[in-house]
């Protein structure tokens, strides 16, 4: 099977490269993420994914495209719902178009290994593209996988970013102390 495989990062993928090179499986890693942000996220993302790819000796396409305005524009009116509106179809379309024009068999993500994405909706996205397309695809819950492949990845020294990678997504990390900060600014403001 000629196998496509849309690349989040180096630490997502190494489970998921692990666990279908244990199946047969040779995947061709696939880097298109126009979502993250901000560029010096994108590029840290993208040249630990070649080092990892280099590394492991796995085939790995770059197409590249630093997105933010693009991005913005089409998130900005349901930043709520724009992983699954915007974010895995951008991403997951370019995987399968360039799956059906190169002759793969089959795509699949390492999306599919976070327990942090929307899952469910996620592998909705794919098959609907891969009924469109035709290209097959290779599902795969990964997640069982997702502690010891992190786990692996901080052995062998990879970048282990803090957030999914758009700019809503790192304010959701901060999101717990920014109420907190908010409240101590209000707090002190009746003290005054």
């Amino acid at each position: 099977m000629k196998l496509l495989m849309h690349t989040c990062c180096a630490p997502c993928s190494v489970y998921c490269i692990d666990s279908l090179r244990a199946e047969g499986i040779e995947p061709t890693l696939f880097w298109y993420n126009p979502n993250i942000h901000p560029y010096i996220e994108y590029k840290t993302r993208r040249d630990c994914l070649k080092e990892y790819a280099k590394k492991v000796n796995a085939e790995l396409i770059i197409d590249e495209e630093y997105g933010l305005d693009e991005f913005c524009k089409n998130v900005v009116s349901d930043i709520p719902n724009r992983c699954v509106n915007y974010c895995y179809k951008k991403r997951l379309t370019e995987a399968v178009r360039y799956a059906a024009k190169n002759g793969y068999d089959a795509f699949t993500t390492t999306l599919l290994v976070s327990p942090y994405q929307k899952h469910d909706e996620l592998k909705k996205v794919c098959e609907e593209l891969s009924r469109l397309s035709g290209v097959k695809f290779l599902y795969r819950d990964f997640r069982v996988g997702f502690r010891e492949g992190q786990a692996k990845a901080r052995a062998e020294g990879l970048y282990m970013q803090k957030y999914c990678g758009c700019i809503f997504s790192e304010e959701d990390r901060y999101q717990k102390q920014i109420l907190q900060d908010l409240n101590s600014c209000e707090i002190s403001k009746n003290s005054i």
